[in-house]
């Protein structure tokens, strides 16, 4: 069942208006805005849970005061026509927030106790197989030699990290797209599809990765990040590690891309060539895939 009927039978389900339904946004989970200062989700078959979690993450988060997404007060996720649906409050005027929104964020994220549901623990690797197996536009030595470095990875965070933080609640994308500026004046979370129990290391790994690999982040600008969360993750001995498994999820994210859009194919192959060592040192100039 096409995305638009989908959401349109659980509307009616719910009592909600989705007659003027308008897309903002078509990808692997589809934003469409609805009447009424409301927005819907339509995500793939397979994110039942973490549509559930996502959910019960977001109105525990905004009970500890935390400035989050709303979703709306119905009974949800709810599954149609193959896809999974959650309905949401349409954020107010907002642009993306800054690597200091971020430190911010996350210093307050991680402060809060584990909730008392399961959240599930942090998988830096979820969907990679799946992006390897779609990433045709690349030859088979670039995706074999992908493949070994995931399999690499995965063992040695199987193996176990080296100490760090303790273990909290952690955002798991956490880059400025996903802690937005209001125009009012503060910062807000959102998409919480991969909040979990976990390292912080890993929420801060985005941001120095983004200033360390890609140069999306100026050294000034990381070095006040690091001041304001209180903690440079570049220190410590894991960081390799979990650089490693955020660099991976960049390349392959962008090779899944690549093989539907073309316009994306030739970043996909510089980012794949960046990691094996054909695009001179670090930082590197990615072009961010939004």
């Amino acid at each position: 069942m096409p995305a638009l009927d989908a959401l349109r039978d659980a509307c009616t389900e719910i009592g909600l208006d989705a007659r003027d339904a308008e897309p903002i946004r078509i990808a692997e989970n589809q934003i469409w805005r609805l009447p009424h200062g409301l927005v819907a989700r339509v995500a793939p078959p397979d994110r039942l849970l973490s549509a559930t979690r996502e959910i019960n993450v977001a109105r525990w988060l905004a009970g500890h005061g935390v400035p989050v997404v709303r979703p709306l007060s119905v009974e949800q996720p709810l599954k149609r026509g193959g896809r999974v649906l959650t309905f949401w409050e349409e954020l107010p005027p907002h642009r993306h927030g800054s690597t200091q929104d971020v430190a911010l964020a996350l210093k307050h994220l991680h402060a809060l106790p584990l909730p008392d549901f399961d959240i599930g623990r942090l998988d830096p690797f979820v969907r990679i197989p799946e992006r390897l197996r779609a990433a045709q536009t690349l030859a088979d030595d670039d995706r074999k030699w992908l493949t070994n470095l995931y399999e690499d990875l995965v063992q040695r965070w199987t193996a176990g990290l080296p100490p760090g933080l303790a273990t909290a609640p952690v955002h798991g994308d956490a880059w400025p797209g996903n802690v937005v500026r209001l125009e009012g004046g503060g910062w807000l979370l959102m998409d919480l599809e991969r909040f979990s129990a976990g390292p912080p290391e890993w929420d801060l790994v985005s941001t120095a990765v983004r200033a360390k690999t890609t140069g999306a982040v100026k050294e000034a600008e990381y070095d006040a990040f690091c001041e304001n969360y209180g903690h440079d993750v570049t220190t410590w001995a894991g960081y390799e590690t979990l650089a490693g498994a955020r660099e991976l999820r960049m390349a392959t994210y962008a090779a899944q891309y690549a093989a539907t859009n073309e316009q994306w194919r030739d970043e996909a192959q510089y980012r794949v060539d960046c990691l094996r060592g054909r695009g001179g040192p670090r930082p590197w100039n990615w072009t961010g895939i939004l």
